[in-house]
């Protein structure tokens, strides 16, 4: 059995068409959509609305001064009629190109980049979305739980120009604990290790959930995988006896990790 497994493809369907070459099955752990493209200042949503230079100022104040940040998104969406038509629009175009690129089997969950409550509507007959709960291939267990995390003490923002899957702490745990008993465990977050939580490139931790590591030093599955954060100071590494993968950022490396059993 040959599943490939990506994350983190922010936008990009021409390499997420390929990705499910010679597998089995396709395995896709959310943020597909590229909102604020890092690397390339002029693509992403917001580099389509506003410009390549208001995405590197945008950037810049996220690295050097993230106080300032939420200021300076609230005026430029400010300076847009119907802001969140515009991003629900530029998402639902992204969506219909990137869910007719999962060609093979595909198993998905969301990231913390995604509007969950939209995939159904794109997602065909070959894709099963998860999250929460657990599907059998190729005789494994295969439990998802998708999202990001919300800082602690930090609620849910309302109805905005866009609005992540971001969770608590207690609801990302209420989904780890459905997950019974499997083999593989997949999430679009890692598990709370320093070394898998920390990007070398933005210099700073990403969170990573103690709850999935809980799960993981307990049950023990064969796999853990996961993407979130895209440069991390160790892509693999054991946990116990659990062999954790970093499988992002697949925008920029267009390779899956592959599992073979």
């Amino acid at each position: 059995m040959r599943v490939h497994v990506v994350s983190d493809v922010h936008g990009n369907a021409e390499a997420l068409a390929r990705a499910g070459d010679g597998a089995d099955a396709l395995i896709v752990l959310g943020d597909l959509i590229d909102f604020v493209d890092y690397h390339d200042h002029g693509g992403g949503i917001l580099g389509t609305v506003f410009g390549a230079e208001a995405v590197g100022e945008f950037a810049r104040l996220r690295r050097e001064r993230p106080a300032e940040l939420p200021a300076f998104a609230r005026a430029l969406w400010g300076s847009v009629g119907d802001a969140a038509a515009v991003v629900e629009e530029a998402v639902r175009t992204q969506y219909a190109s990137l869910f007719a690129a999962m060609t093979a089997p595909t198993y998905a969950t969301p990231g913390n980049v995604d509007t969950p409550d939209l995939w159904p509507e794109f997602a065909g007959d070959g894709v099963r979305i998860l999250d929460g709960e657990v599907a059998e291939i190729g005789g494994l267990r295969f439990g998802f739980v998708g999202g990001g995390l919300l800082p602690p003490g930090v609620v849910a923002r309302g109805p905005g120009v866009f609005r992540p899957y971001l969770r608590t702490e207690d609801d990302f745990a209420a989904g780890i604990a459905r997950l019974a008993d499997v083999d593989v465990v997949c999430t679009h977050i890692p598990p709370d290790v320093p070394e898998l939580t920390y990007d070398v490139l933005a210099r700073r931790f990403e969170r990573g959930s103690p709850s999935l590591l809980d799960m993981i030093m307990k049950q023990q599955p064969r796999w853990a995988v996961f993407g979130h954060v895209h440069q991390p100071l160790a892509p693999r590494m054991r946990v116990a006896y659990t062999e954790c993968a970093n499988v992002g950022h697949f925008q920029r490396t267009q390779r899956p990790y592959v599992l073979r059993w």
